[in-house]
């Protein structure tokens, strides 16, 4: 039975990179993170690692408050609540941990982004483009069946799952708890 909850936060920054993305797939949102508190204190992604530099990415720990997104402060957000089990919680925040512990082994993957957008499905160890990402720690523990997305999976694809509660849509950067009940 689902004790705990955690929160995948789909957005558009607007920047260069993410304006590219919006006319090539013609989707609102192109960006996925997970998130395992509501005051999103720490959203897990893969992007860009500098601000000013959207080219050098990874793994990344992103915030309203810092980084890209304060820097983007028109970013427009979709944020889902998802229920989870107290086992399923554990073990990806453990996940987390660990890739935040050794974020310099994994790599944004920009080859088998560049190959999804022609559907073709390319993996490597430790490479991961952000929804490739979300999709995989929702499938791996258990959150969603794996039948439930396609292996190439876009930010906007989050906005379907079955069990998830929208909790707010608007600017993340004047997203709250609080306005998160108003707004869902």
């Amino acid at each position: 039975m689902p004790e705990k909850e955690i929160y995948i936060v789909v957005s558009q920054t607007g920047s260069i990179v993410s304006r590219i993305l919006k006319r090539i797939t013609g989707a609102e949102y192109n960006h996925a993170s997970i998130a395992l508190d509501p005051e999103l204190r720490n959203m897990y992604s893969f992007g860009r690692r500098y601000k000013y530099f959207p080219w050098y990415a990874g793994f990344v720990a992103e915030s309203p408050e810092f980084g890209a997104f304060k820097r983007f402060s028109d970013t427009r957000a979709v944020i889902m609540s998802i229920p989870v089990t107290e086992k399923a919680y554990e073990e990806i925040k453990d996940r987390l941990n660990e890739m935040f512990e050794n974020k310099n082994t994994y790599h944004y993957d920009i080859i088998g982004l560049l190959l999804a957008y022609f559907n073709i499905i390319y993996k490597r160890d430790h490479h991961y483009y952000c929804s490739d990402f979300v999709r995989e720690l929702l499938v791996q523990f258990g959150v969603e069946d794996p039948e439930l997305f396609c292996p190439i999976v876009q930010p906007q694809h989050f906005l379907d799952i079955p069990d998830s509660r929208v909790v707010y849509r608007g600017k993340l950067s004047e997203y709250s708890e609080s306005t998160a009940v108003e707004n869902g």
